[in-house]
C-alpha cells in the first residue's frame, strides 16, 4: 500500500478513534475495518498484525463492559437497573442523537433505582427515595465514563499496533 493509502488509513482510525467518544460512529468497529482494509491490501505478515489490532480491540470491548459492569453491581445497583438502563440507553440513542445513549442510560439506572428505593419507603412518601437513587445514577455515570476510556484505549492501543505494523512492513 502506497502512501495515500496509509494516509486514508491513518484518518479512518483516527476517525474511529473519535466515534469511540462520539458515539455517532461505531469507532472500534471503524478502526478495526480500516486495517482490514489495509491487512486485505498489504497481505503477508499484514495479518499477524491485524491480529493483533483485533484482539487489542475485542480485550477491551470485554473489558469496557465487564470492569463496569462489576463495579456498578459491587456498589449495590441491581442487575434489572442496569438492563433498564442499556434499553433507555438504545431507546436514547435514536431519540437524541450523539448523546442519547448516555443520558438514555443513565436515566434509565435513575428511574429503577428510584423506583426501588421508594418501596421500601411507601409509608413515609418517599421522601428519603432520592439520595440512594441520585447515588446509584452517579456510580453509573463514572462507569459510564470508565467504559469510555476502556474503549478509546483499546482504540488508540490497537492503532499503535497496526503503526507499528505499517512501519514495520514498510
Amino acid at each position: 500500500m502506497g502512501d495515500p493509502g496509509l494516509v486514508l488509513v491513518a484518518l479512518a482510525v483516527a476517525v474511529g478513534i473519535v466515534g469511540v467518544v462520539l458515539p455517532v460512529l461505531p469507532g472500534t468497529l471503524l478502526v478495526a475495518a480500516a486495517t482490514l482494509v489495509w491487512a486485505l491490501v498489504t497481505g503477508g505478515a499484514a495479518w499477524w498484525w491485524w491480529a493483533g489490532v483485533v484482539a487489542v480491540l475485542v480485550a477491551g470491548q470485554v473489558a469496557m463492559y465487564l470492569v463496569p459492569g462489576r463495579r456498578m453491581t459491587r456498589a449495590g445497583i441491581r442487575t434489572r437497573s442496569l438492563l433498564l438502563g442499556g434499553l433507555l440507553g438504545v431507546v436514547g440513542f435514536f431519540v437524541v442523537p450523539v448523546l442519547g445513549l448516555v443520558l438514555g442510560f443513565v436515566l434509565g439506572v435513575f428511574l429503577a433505582e428510584l423506583a426501588r428505593a421508594a418501596r421500601p419507603a411507601a409509608g413515609t412518601g418517599g421522601s428519603g427515595a432520592l439520595r440512594p437513587a441520585v447515588a446509584s445514577t452517579v456510580v453509573a455515570l463514572k462507569n459510564v465514563g470508565l467504559s469510555i476510556l476502556i474503549e478509546g484505549s483499546a482504540a488508540l492501543l490497537a492503532a499503535l499496533v497496526w503503526v507499528a505494523g505499517a512501519l514495520a512492513l514498510r
